[in-house]
């Protein structure tokens, strides 16, 4: 009885915090408000990143969490509100603010280190992680915010279907792989970094993923223009899927390494912030630039 009772009690804490997400998500959407929109994004990065360092901290890794946090917060607010007050302009001066913040991160993490006397590699791993951590999360999620301005669509939010689109088919590639694994599962992808995975789970995500991606271009076709083409809608749900895929294998590196089952427990039954943008923090980057450089 104990054991479905802790069932029942996962499944309430997941329902609850799915409708949550759904109604969160939803309501910005329905808002075509480009605050509402870099607010959440905002939001989710801050929420990951304290994760991040929270989950550093307590396997006692080296790390100049303090530094590295006030960095990841600054750069946040500072790429959200650019966006937000002078939508597609700042895209033209976001990428001297990606550089002057990571020269940032990487000089004053040396310089920061000096104060500390030489252990082993204790100092290396130091500026490494704090490093890392500020690119893993805040730098790769932030291009969730550029994609908004990427196509020139007009409207107060003019890549909202973008966004939305791009979220559909990473979601649905790790509800593909679950759904697809626990039926026809049998062979293990990579068991020493996350033993649930399956390579019938894997090829199933990508079917999933290029249905719902071809489905949801079928609807919004004039919407979702900016893709290019059936063949480029194929092309990158099969894409953007495979980075799911390793966008959750590296969450799982991070969360082995530190001895961390969850990052968080901001959604019940869910996990963390990071639990839940890992893949994005993969999938946005690869969309953004196939946009900017490849369509």
């Amino acid at each position: 009885m104990s054991d479905e009772k802790s069932k029942a009690q996962v499944f309430a804490a997941r329902l609850f915090s799915t409708v949550l997400l759904v109604a969160v998500v939803g309501g910005t959407f329905v808002s075509k408000n480009q605050w509402a929109y870099l607010s959440l994004i905002c939001f989710l990065a801050i929420a990951a990143s304290v994760e991040l360092y929270r989950m550093i901290s307590a396997n006692g890794l080296p790390c100049q969490i303090k530094w590295g946090l006030t960095l990841s917060i600054a750069y946040t607010l500072t790429v959200c509100f650019l966006l937000a007050a002078r939508g597609a302009e700042a895209l033209g001066v976001l990428g001297a603010v990606d550089g002057t913040a990571l020269a940032l991160a990487i000089l004053a993490s040396f310089i920061f280190q000096l104060r500390d006397p030489i252990e082993g590699s204790k100092p290396l791993v130091s500026v490494a992680t704090t490093v890392l951590s500020f690119l893993y999360v805040p730098f790769l999620f932030s291009f969730m915010g550029r994609i908004l301005f990427v196509p020139e669509l007009g409207g107060a939010v003019p890549g909202a279907w973008l966004l939305i689109w791009l979220v559909c088919v990473t979601k649905i590639t790790d509800i593909g792989a679950y759904c697809t694994g626990s039926l026809i599962g049998k062979h293990k992808m990579i068991p020493h970094i996350s033993p649930g995975k399956t390579w019938q789970g894997f090829f199933g995500a990508i079917v999933w993923a290029v249905a719902l991606g071809s489905g949801l271009y079928a609807l919004q076709m004039d919407q979702l223009s900016v893709l290019g083409g059936w063949g480029h809608v194929i092309g990158l749900s099969i894409l953007l899927s495979l980075c799911t895929v390793v966008g959750d294998l590296a969450e799982s590196v991070i969360k082995r390494s530190l001895e961390a089952k969850d990052s968080g427990n901001t959604l019940p039954g869910i996990g963390g912030a990071l639990d839940l943008i890992d893949s994005l923090c993969f999938t946005a980057p690869v969309l953004y630039f196939y946009l900017t450089w490849g369509a």
